[in-house]
C-alpha cells in the first residue's frame, strides 16, 4: 500500500443542512499527519429534505427504494466534488443520514447504501460504522472521538454543535464522548416556524427573554442525570423535547433564548476546568450560543477555522474509513459503551 492516501468523507447531520463532503491525504505512517485538499457542502433541495425527514416513515419496500436511491445521489454528488476539485481518491468514507437511532432496542439505520456510491463512482467505499458496535452493546455513537484522539488531541475538550451537541476528552486518561443535548435540531425547528431556515449567529434567541420555569423543566430531565456512555436521536427529541416547548405557550424568540440557555448550561456542566474548548459545526456560528456558552464555562472557547468548523466530521469520517481498511480499530469501548474496541464498517470494493 501507498504512503499518502486520499480518501473522501461524506457526512450528512441530523440538521438537514447538505452533504459535507472533504477530500483529506493522510499518511498511513503518521495518521495524525493530514491536509485537507478540498471542502464543499452540497444543500439539499426541499424535495430532498422532505425525503429525509419523513423517510421514518415509509413502508419497508419505499424506505428501501430510498436507500438505494440516496446512495446513488452521494455517488452523484462526489462525483461533481471530484470533477470540481480535481482529485482522485483511493477510497470514500461515507457516514450517510441517521434515520433511526434507538441503542436500546440495538437497532440503527444510516441511510445511504454503499453499493450504490460504490458504482456511482467506482471507487471503492466504506460505510456502516455504527452497527457492529450497537451489536457488540454499545450506542453506536458517538464516532468522532477517535478522529479527535489522531487529530486533535491538543484540545482539552472537543465539543460539535450540530443538530446534537456532542462532546469528547480524556477522562482517567481515556477518550470518552457521548451527546450532551440537543442543539440546532431543535433551534432549526422554532426558526423554520417563523419563515427561517435557522436563527442566523442567534439573532432571534438574542431578542428573547429566557423563561425560567421552561429552563428548569428541561435542565431536569432524566437524560441529563444519565452517565456516559449515552446518545441522543432524532426520536428523543420528537418525544420529549417538542411538546415541551409547545405546551408552553412562548413565543419563538422567547423558546429560542430559553433553549439556548439550555444548551449552555448542559454544555458547561462538563467544562468547568481551566482547559481549552474547539467548538465546531454550524452552532460556532451562533454568536449569542457561544456568548452564552462563555458565560456558563470557565473554559477558554477556541473557534477555529470555517473549514473545520464546517467539515470536521467529514475529515474525521475520512479518517474512520482509512482505519478500516487498514484493519485498525475505529471504535472505542470507552466512548460507546461496547464490551471492546472495534473496527467497524462495510467495505464496498471496487478494482
Amino acid at each position: 500500500m501507498k504512503k499518502k492516501i486520499t480518501v473522501i468523507g461524506i457526512m450528512s447531520g441530523t440538521s438537514l443542512d447538505g452533504v459535507d463532503v472533504a477530500a483529506v491525504k493522510f499518511n498511513i505512517d503518521q495518521l495524525n499527519q493530514f491536509e485537507i485538499l478540498g471542502t464543499k457542502t452540497y444543500a439539499y433541495n426541499q424535495s430532498w429534505k422532505k425525503k429525509l425527514s419523513e423517510a421514518h416513515h415509509l413502508s419497508a419496500y419505499d424506505f428501501l427504494k430510498l436507500h438505494k436511491e440516496y446512495g446513488h445521489y452521494l455517488g452523484e454528488i462526489v462525483l461533481t466534488f471530484l470533477e470540481e476539485f480535481k482529485i482522485s481518491p483511493d477510497y470514500i468514507s461515507s457516514h450517510g443520514h441517521t434515520i433511526f437511532h434507538e441503542p436500546s432496542s440495538k437497532f440503527n439505520f444510516q441511510l445511504g447504501d454503499g453499493a450504490f456510491i460504490a458504482s456511482t463512482t467506482q471507487i471503492t467505499t466504506i460505510t456502516d460504522f455504527r452497527t457492529l458496535d450497537i451489536a457488540f452493546g454499545g450506542q453506536g455513537a458517538p464516532l468522532v472521538p477517535i478522529g479527535d484522539e489522531w487529530l486533535f488531541s491538543d484540545y482539552d475538550y472537543c465539543l460539535n454543535i450540530g443538530g446534537i451537541a456532542n462532546i469528547s476528552y480524556k477522562y482517567n486518561h481515556q477518550r470518552i464522548a457521548f451527546d450532551i443535548c440537543p442543539a440546532n435540531i431543535v433551534l432549526n425547528k422554532l426558526a423554520q416556524q417563523v419563515g427561517f431556515d435557522f436563527d442566523n449567529h442567534g439573532m432571534i434567541a438574542s431578542k428573547g427573554k429566557i423563561n425560567h420555569d421552561l429552563l428548569n423543566i428541561l435542565n431536569n430531565l432524566d437524560f441529563y442525570s444519565l452517565s456516559f456512555p449515552k446518545s441522543l436521536g432524532r426520536e428523543w427529541v420528537e418525544q420529549i423535547i417538542f411538546p415541551i416547548l409547545s405546551q408552553q405557550k412562548l413565543s419563538i424568540d422567547d423558546q429560542l433564548a430559553t433553549f439556548s440557555e439550555h444548551i449552555a448550561i448542559q454544555i458547561a456542566s462538563y467544562t468547568q476546568s481551566n482547559g481549552t474548548l474547539l467548538i465546531t459545526g454550524g452552532g460556532a456560528y451562533n454568536d449569542y450560543l457561544i456568548s452564552r456558552i462563555k458565560y456558563h464555562s470557565s473554559s477558554k472557547v477556541i473557534i477555529p477555522t470555517s473549514e473545520i468548523i464546517e467539515f470536521k466530521e467529514a475529515i474525521i469520517f475520512a479518517l474512520l474509513g482509512l482505519l478500516r481498511v487498514l484493519e485498525k480499530e475505529n471504535t472505542l469501548a470507552s466512548v460507546t459503551g461496547a464490551t471492546t474496541n472495534l473496527c467497524s464498517g462495510i467495505v464496498y470494493l471496487y478494482h
